[in-house]
């Protein structure tokens, strides 16, 4: 390549080593240029048509003197390229625009979320009077998927935390003879807070992910637009079941969690010396109904939120190799911080209610 009388001139192979060497300084060189010469080509690829294309059209210069083989493959590029444009890059906005645009998207998403909301309230609200919008085989699936299978993590996990909250406070009760008071930390602790919570964490990790990275999928197969066109509810099909089946398994495994944890209690308490009778007396005297009903409740509503999560992420994935990954991602971390501001919401409403 080299310029000479206002004319910049490509000479031999210009393939796709020889374009990414030459890229930098043919850009320099043409702004001093009125025209390209390709006379002295003797083959091209698509790598170095893109080359003289994006030359000649970023100063507007004609191309000559090509050979009947190079001036083929130079049309058959601009026909692609006019076909299919490349995409431009994204202009690097100042910060405070940045800031405005990060929000302006927050807030579509937002709304886009209180959209999916109702749309899928109103599916549930005409289940009842439509039963073709509910199909049972795919909820008792479901159920399956998200508590039954959950059962031994979520036995496993309700041991261990009952056995160190018992050991972590039996330390400081001990110095002042108080370890009987044990059984009455950990019960209500479970009951009220860490069993809901902790159930809530392994769904959103075992089922929230699973929801969106079933339905990413689909998505990213285009199913979901295939039942759309065929005139299929997606949410009745795709949603409903799942956000059912969650609400409805996630007091039972918040239930296990919290009698697995007693187990692990127990055989703590056991081995400082203390019997069944005396553990049993102290959960009485301390633990109510109301405690066990409040944290199922909240176990209900954790579920429902974390089916909902992720079945938003799961169909609002993006089509490419990541989009199923990241679903999953925002469905794991949406589920988990989404448990956490409800358990605080709840803390001040039971508080305030005097539960």
């Amino acid at each position: 390549m080299r310029l000479h009388d206002r004319t910049l001139s490509f000479a031999g192979r210009l393939d796709a080593a020889a374009a990414a060497r030459l890229w930098r300084a043919a850009h320099r060189e043409v702004a001093g240029a009125e025209a390209i010469d390709l006379s002295g080509l003797t083959a091209i690829d698509g790598a170095g048509a893109v080359l003289l294309l994006g030359l000649a059209e970023r100063r507007e210069l004609p191309l000559t003197g090509a050979s009947q083989p190079v001036a083929a493959i130079l049309d058959r590029n601009r026909h692609a390229l006019e076909a299919a444009p490349p995409v431009a890059p994204a202009k690097t906005l100042p910060p405070v625009a940045a800031l405005g645009a990060a929000a302006v998207g927050q807030i579509k998403l937002g709304l886009q979320g209180i959209a999916f909301l109702g749309e899928v309230a109103l599916t549930g609200l005409r289940a009842p009077f439509n039963r073709r919008l509910l199909r049972g085989r795919e909820l008792m699936r479901h159920l399956d998927e998200a508590g039954l299978r959950a059962f031994p993590l979520t036995l496993l996990l309700g041991t261990l935390i009952g056995v160190i909250l018992a050991f972590q406070s039996s330390i400081p009760l001990r110095r002042f003879g108080a370890e009987i008071f044990v059984p009455n930390l950990v019960g209500i602790s479970l009951l009220r807070e860490l069993g809901p919570l902790m159930a809530a964490v392994i769904m959103s990790g075992r089922t929230g992910s699973a929801y969106a990275a079933e339905l990413g999928t689909m998505v990213v197969n285009e199913e979901v637009d295939a039942l759309r066109i065929m005139g299929v509810d997606a949410v009745a099909l795709l949603v409903l079941p799942r956000i059912l089946a969650a609400m409805l398994a996630m007091p039972v495994l918040a239930l296990l969690m919290d009698l697995s944890g007693l187990v692990g209690m127990t055989g703590v308490m056991s081995a400082l010396g203390y019997p069944w009778v005396a553990v049993k007396s102290q959960l009485s005297q301390w633990l109510s109904l109301r405690d066990l009903l409040g944290g199922l409740f909240k176990a209900a509503v954790f579920g429902a939120a974390i089916g909902f999560i992720g079945c938003r992420a799961g169909l609002g994935a993006a089509r490419g190799p990541r989009a199923v990954g990241d679903a999953a991602t925002s469905a794991v971390v949406g589920g988990i911080v989404a448990v956490i501001l409800l358990d605080g919401m709840f803390a001040v409403l039971f508080y305030r209610l005097g539960l």
